[in-house]
């Protein structure tokens, strides 16, 4: 069985209220997953999954790819917007929450690896 790792950050919801609404988020790596993937499960059964890659580099400057597309907003906010056929919704993170998370993914990865050799 591959580790999985789990952490709960907040995301605040994009919308044009005045105040943003801010939900509680699953992240979710599985060190099995080919492509390396992060899920990230919202209130009410909504899951985006959306490669590692990709979100570490949204980090440090806007990419694009697939239905995503992600940008650090000033030093602290990482914004990703999901384009689908119901429409399009934006997300505001922490980076440094987000940051953590990636970092103990690649540390689980890095354990798992050495475990299975």
């Amino acid at each position: 069985m591959s580790p999985v790792i789990k952490e709960h950050a907040r995301a605040r919801l994009v919308t044009d209220a005045r105040d943003l609404p801010v939900v509680r988020v699953e992240l979710r790596y599985d060190t099995a997953d080919v492509p390396d993937t992060i899920h990230v499960a919202f209130p009410g059964g909504t899951e985006w999954v959306v490669t590692r890659d990709l979100l570490e580099r949204g980090l440090r400057s806007p990419v694009e790819r697939d239905s995503f597309r992600i940008w650090p907003c000033g030093r602290a906010q990482l914004v990703v917007e999901h384009h689908s056929a119901g429409g399009v919704e934006v997300v505001q993170f922490d980076s440094a929450p987000l940051i953590r998370f990636l970092r103990r993914t690649h540390s689980g990865a890095t354990r798992a690896e050495t475990a299975r050799a």
